[in-house]
């Protein structure tokens, strides 16, 4: 290949991004900047590289990561040196978190401009602290360090990024000027000599080998003794990173036959996947009745956290005699400190063999328990939506999750969104990609992300949010432009923030509207008005579905934007609970006094 030569700069900043390429990182996300100009120049000139532009570094950064979140490569962000840096720090500390990969390349000041006052110069290095997986500061071009030291680093930085702990990696390159490709008339036929054998190639310089990450065969035929023998089991899933997770986790419950309280996050909500899986879990534990007598013996947890923090109680409370975790990376993920057996490795290959190891069962009178209980709470809910044709937080959960198109994704804010998708997701509406920034469960960067995502997925997406999230991450309503992957962005508006009134200090007036709901007295048409994104504003059930299809019909970004009174829906939310709890208890009584009369008799 012939690599653009003008000056040192360029010839290091195009073998850089050659070698990225090589290792199947082709998507750059890049923010303006001067100091950045070779790596922004040499993106430019390589034609397979993909680009995302955009003027702000914070949306930039999560774009990025709803593009690794997608797809489980690392995106290549591009910024200028100064505070242009440390506006990454809220995407990386979530990709930390969640450990998804992702690569931030930032343009810093050569050595000598450091540390004197010098024009957008801050210290870079090691910025980010202990939330990335590897840092390295570049030197600055120079003919007395190989080419190949270039390319090394690369391979390095993508091996860390995508390893066992995957996550962010950033790489400090630092440049003195000329910045632009202004020829210098240097000839590097031998500086680039060492690199014959490089340069006709396709391939990376160095490549790594990815090491097979199975559990000890001996681990999983204890395990599967244990789960063979056990009638009272829960299988909870949380996010699952991958269709193969999903596919090999979906094989394992079927096999299991054990009742299934999968999190929105794991893509395997709907119950046309597995019969096993509950659609009202969540109010199965917080009826006091039923979770009296519903202790688990054993608790089989799949893949990352989840969003319901009356699950994690549940358990707690159950005290089960073994806490099996099945995970892909090496980090504690036990909040409760109750795991007693920890698997790690492939999370799709451990699913796949304990389902090959484990008898098939019929089901059980504990499974079918479960099953009764959530169905039943699931048809009180249903009647309500089906009866109620004005529009709240759980009917618009309701509805997107049931006319959501197969061929999409959905992306779920954090806050009440998330908990109400989690909680009021159509059981029977399609099976879809799901991604939310549930890392540190922020709302920054949700539009961002979303659209990252959706062009990760290379498909149309649903962006579920609340108003506040929204306005949080407004200016990147300008990803949405571009039709490519168009974001049906169905936006909450209940003037504040409506997770506080669930909250203890929803007690005290005095604080609470305030500095706590922050009402902002804010619509979004003027801003979808502002970037040329389609909007409706339904005010009822019926018109939110039609909208909503209509919407996906036209194949192009849109705001929809649903106004709702926080009060009433809080209101609701706990009517709802209680509605569906008196119907579990109603059950058990009837129950209980069956089984007395039987005994009677």
């Amino acid at each position: 290949m012939k690599l653009p030569q003008p000056n040192l700069n360029a010839l290091w900043a195009s073998l850089l991004i050659e070698e990225l390429i090589r290792n199947g990182i082709d998507y750059f996300c890049l923010a303006p900047g001067s100091r950045s100009t070779p790596l922004t120049v040499a993106v430019a000139e390589n034609g397979k590289a993909k680009t995302c532009l955009h003027y702000d570094e914070r949306g930039v950064a999560f774009h990025a990561l709803g593009y690794g979140r997608a797809t489980g490569r690392p995106a290549g962000v591009i910024t200028t040196s100064g505070t242009a840096v440390p506006n990454l720090m809220p995407a990386l500390v979530e990709a930390a978190m969640e450990q998804i990969p992702l690569l931030v390349i930032t343009a810093d000041r050569p050595p000598e401009l450091r540390d004197c006052a010098a024009n957008q110069t801050i210290d870079q290095t090691k910025i980010f602290g202990d939330f990335v997986q590897w840092f390295v500061d570049l030197a600055c071009p120079s003919r007395q360090i190989p080419a190949k030291v270039v390319l090394s680093t690369i391979d390095q930085a993508i091996h860390r990024s995508i390893g066992p702990t995957a996550g962010p990696v950033h790489i400090n390159c630092m440049f003195r000027e000329p910045l632009d490709p202004t020829p210098a008339n240097e000839d590097f036929r031998d500086y680039l000599a060492p690199l014959a054998k490089w340069l006709p190639k396709s391939c990376p310089h160095t490549e790594y080998e990815r090491p097979l990450r199975m559990a000890n065969p001996k681990a999983l035929d204890d395990l599967s003794h244990l789960l063979d023998k056990v009638e009272r089991g829960l299988v909870v899933i949380g996010r699952l990173s991958c269709p193969s997770e999903q596919s090999a986790a979906s094989d394992l419950i079927e096999t299991l036959r054990w009742p299934v309280c999968a999190d929105i996050t794991s893509g395997l909500k709907s119950r046309g996947i597995s019969s096993t899986i509950l659609a009202c879990h969540d109010v199965l534990i917080r009826t006091e009745a039923f979770a009296a007598i519903h202790h688990p013996e054993v608790v089989l947890q799949l893949g990352g956290r989840f969003v319901s923090k009356h699950l994690e109680a549940f358990i707690q409370r159950s005290a089960p005699d073994h806490y099996v975790l099945v995970t892909n990376h090496p980090k504690r993920q036990d909040p409760s400190h109750g795991v007693s057996l920890r698997i790690e490795g492939d999370l799709g290959q451990v699913c796949q063999c304990l389902a090959d190891r484990l008898s098939p069962r019929p089901d059980s009178p504990w499974l079918v328990s479960w099953q009764k209980g959530s169905a039943r709470a699931r048809q009180v809910f249903e009647t309500f939506a089906q009866r109620e044709k004005t529009l709240s937080e759980p009917q618009v959960a309701r509805l997107i999750s049931r006319y959501m198109a197969s061929d999409q994704g959905l992306f779920i804010a954090s806050s009440m969104p998330i908990r109400d998708m989690d909680l009021f997701a159509d059981a029977l509406g399609p099976a879809v990609s799901v991604g939310s920034n549930r890392g540190a469960s922020g709302i920054d960067g949700t539009i961002a992300a979303a659209a990252g995502f959706a062009a990760g997925l290379r498909k149309p997406l649903t962006l579920l949010t609340g108003d506040l999230a929204l306005l949080h991450d407004l200016n990147s309503l300008n990803f949405l432009r571009c039709d490519d992957y168009p974001v049906i962005v169905v936006v909450i508006n209940n003037d504040g923030g409506g997770i506080f009134s669930f909250l203890p200090i929803a007690q005290f007036d005095r604080f609470f509207e305030k500095y706590f709901v922050t009402p902002h007295g804010l619509t979004f048409e003027k801003a979808a008005q502002m970037f040329g994104i389609h909007y409706y504003h339904p005010e009822t059930a019926p018109a939110l579905q039609s909208c909503y299809e209509e919407a996906l019909a036209k194949g192009h970004s849109a705001i929809v934007e649903v106004t709702l009174d926080r009060k009433k829906n809080h209101g609701l939310h706990m009517q709802l609970l209680k509605d569906m709890q008196d119907a579990l208890r109603d059950d058990h009584k009837d129950a209980a006094k069956d089984s007395r009369n039987g005994q009677q008799r």
